[in-house]
């Protein structure tokens, strides 16, 4: 399956979305870990150029949480699969709420892709709040209260039967400049490959 091709169904393949364009076996992907928003430069996407902004940050939270992983090929064959919520360019620091709703179809449809998720990470506020916004239409309530994620970390919250991790973003210079952040971050990652390990015993 080609996650572009999957979500330009539902685009019309409309101008400025950025889609993964990434082949791969839905039945496989057991975690969704959301971002924020497309980089500046699609390049240096999760799935861009090998050296990209975003893989400097992500991968070494990987490796600092004990999985032996140095590409993103590595993580998608860990049955993790990585996204942004908002699919169009980042062109400013804030990201309004009115442009995380109109993304949502595409993320709703994304996860809809994989069948047997058992956990979601929300890696950051526009995470958090876009997918609260998911949730809201079925069960007509947030999955992840409005409060500090470091205040959340010690209670477990689930959509359905999918553990939904909420975590701090895992791209940009400041993760490695806020060492608490990127110690949670990292401890959160970890407790993803506790439940993706104990679910494949």
């Amino acid at each position: 399956m080609n996650v572009k091709k999957e979500l330009e169904q539902v685009t019309g393949g409309g101008e400025g979305l950025y889609f993964n364009n990434i082949d791969l076996d839905p039945q496989k992907i057991q975690a969704v870990m959301i971002n924020e928003v497309v980089p500046s430069d699609s390049r240096q996407d999760f799935y861009g150029q090998a050296d990209a902004d975003y893989l400097k940050t992500t991968i070494p939270l990987f490796q600092k949480a004990g999985a032996k992983i140095t590409t993103i090929d590595d993580i998608l064959q860990m049955g993790i699969y990585i996204t942004n919520a908002v699919k169009t360019l980042k062109s400013q620091y804030t990201i309004e709420k009115n442009v995380i709703e109109d993304h949502l179809p595409y993320l709703e449809r994304e996860l809809a892709l994989f069948p047997n998720l058992k956990v979601i990470m929300l890696m950051g506020d526009v995470a958090k709040k876009a997918f609260n916004m998911i949730a809201k239409k079925t069960t007509k309530k947030h999955v992840i209260p409005s409060t500090a994620t470091y205040k959340l970390r010690s209670s477990e919250f689930y959509y359905g039967s999918i553990r939904v991790i909420p975590s701090y973003i895992m791209t940009g210079g400041n993760l490695l400049i806020e060492k608490s952040k990127l110690q949670m971050t990292t401890e959160d990652i970890e407790t993803m490959l506790t439940i993706l390990n104990t679910e494949s015993e």
